[in-house]
């Protein structure tokens, strides 16, 4: 009896952990055009979800010791809500109809309000609608960056360094990749108000290729060596570049070459700071909120210089709201498109794109432009009727160029004749392009106390897995928002 006891009990443990891990995915279609839905919003419970990504897809993991939900309800902006029941194999394709708009549905009291009348309304309530009370947030993170290196050329002129050459200075810009791809994802715990927070990471992953993680090793020593051989130890450097110039002493550059070899050591040792990356990335999509006053989208806080058109109505998670446009008076930054709730009027959903560059730069041959600023922004009411982010997409784009003369001149007043000794002339040509984009899913969300939140514990030392190609069986355990094609496809050549 006891043998056939502890049979039953292996067999309901492994039929509890088989059940904890099932995963539910598909892919949600628009009915009539056969078109993926984006960003539709599949609810597993109350304030539980996750949305599909920019191809229509979804998945979810049950966690251990939850039930199987009776029914999950889809739904997207501008199609009927549907429920689908799981009590039986969830369909591997959704299908969601185009919802026929009526007027008459939707309820706008008395008055029919102009776009500018709603825009006020919005700001009036910005306090009561976007809470600041402590939660605690079930997420997913991911970071993408692609860099371009459009033009590195160091224009090689002179040198009175033989080895110091055209050939060097060549095989040195060949070191720098043309392109590169880097994609970081973590899943976790977020703890904390908009003001302060904690993370907790459960689970993380870095996909990049090393061979593209340019190192300088090789190239650093060779450039020791000729230093050594051919600079005098009493010998201080000459910097010109255009107009401007600094003297260097040879012993304070041997200094700062120790410090930057101290810090190469500490910041190879990446995992102590990856979990502080993952933070710096919420944050900074945490003041870009458009109810922030540091924000750069500041089509709400400088209102009266932009223009606004209420274009139509539609529903979003059974929501009447309201479909405003924006677009930028005289030399503002931004146009796109929000959605407001007729009732309490929250913007439950903000997509924009900056329409020129947000900061530009160009000096003495040195430019800098912030060229790209967009995104999405989602929300929904939480427990406590305030509303907190859902999906929030942040794309952050710069252009980097250097079009400047350069020349290094050792010289020495401690030997006969000139002081000038040797000397390296360039003609340095850069140009690059850096995009970053952040997406932040939250798929539960529930208010904590002071207590909870001072109790909250951060691994700061959490260590992310390396991939050399997207490995779909690391996050069996876990929901997140599916890759897309460009991450689904990447792969180390080696």
């Amino acid at each position: 009896m006891i043998v056939r006891n502890l049979y039953l009990l292996i067999v309901c443990l492994l039929i509890g952990v088989l059940a904890s891990a099932q995963q539910f995915s598909a892919k949600v279609i628009d009915a009539k055009s056969g078109e993926p839905i984006p960003f539709a919003t599949i609810q597993t419970g109350k304030n539980q979800g996750v949305i599909t990504n920019e191809e229509g897809v979804f998945s979810f993991i049950l966690k251990e010791g939850k039930p199987i939900p009776d029914s999950i309800h889809v739904s997207s902006m501008g199609y009927e809500r549907i429920g689908i029941s799981m009590n039986e194999p969830l369909e591997n394709v959704i299908y969601l109809n185009p919802k026929p708009f009526e007027l008459s549905e939707v309820f706008l009291s008395n008055k029919e309000f102009t776009a500018e009348e709603i825009i006020e309304k919005v700001k009036e309530r910005l306090d009561e609608n976007y809470s600041v009370d402590l939660t605690k947030k079930r997420m997913f993170f991911r970071e993408t960056e692609l860099n371009s290196m459009d033009q590195f050329d160091f224009g090689f002129k002179e040198s009175t360094i033989e080895e110091l050459n055209e050939e060097l200075m060549d095989s040195i810009s060949r070191l720098i990749p043309k392109n590169s791809s880097y994609y970081k994802e973590a899943v976790g715990d977020f703890y904390g108000d908009y003001s302060n927070y904690k993370l907790t990471i459960n689970k993380a992953a870095e996909l990049y290729d090393k061979n593209k993680d340019v190192s300088f090793e090789g190239v650093e020593k060779r450039l020791e060596r000729i230093f050594k051989e051919n600079v005098k130890p009493d010998s201080y450097l000459k910097i010109k570049s255009g107009i401007f110039g600094t003297k260097v002493q040879l012993d304070s550059l041997a200094k700062e070459d120790e410090n930057a070899k101290a810090f190469i050591e500490e910041s190879s040792e990446h995992d102590k700071h990856f979990q502080q990356d993952v933070k710096d990335g919420i944050s900074e999509i945490y003041e870009q909120l458009f109810f922030h006053d540091d924000s750069n989208i500041d089509v709400l806080e400088k209102s009266n210089r932009y223009r606004f058109s209420l274009d139509n109505y539609t529903f979003i998670n059974g929501m009447p709201v309201y479909i405003i446009s924006f677009s930028p008076k005289g030399k503002k930054d931004f146009k796109g498109t929000m959605y407001v709730n007729t009732e309490d009027f929250a913007i439950v959903r903000m997509d924009f794109d900056n329409v020129r560059p947000i900061k530009k730069f160009s000096l003495f041959g040195i430019t800098f432009r912030h060229t790209v600023l967009k995104g999405k922004m989602l929300f929904a009411k939480d427990e406590h009727k305030g509303y907190s982010p859902r999906y929030i997409e942040l794309e952050n784009g710069v252009f980097f160029g250097l079009d400047r003369p350069l020349k290094v001149i050792e010289k020495n007043k401690h030997v006969k004749g000139r002081r000038k000794q040797n000397e390296l002339s360039l003609d340095l040509k850069i140009q690059m392009n850096h995009l970053v984009k952040y997406e932040w899913v939250v798929f539960e969300s529930e208010a904590i106390t002071k207590s909870e939140y001072d109790q909250a514990e951060e691994n700061k030392k959490v260590k992310a897995t390396y991939m050399s190609q997207y490995d779909p069986e690391f996050w069996k355990e876990y929901t997140i928002m599916e890759p897309n094609a460009a991450i689904r496809s990447f792969k180390v050549i080696e």
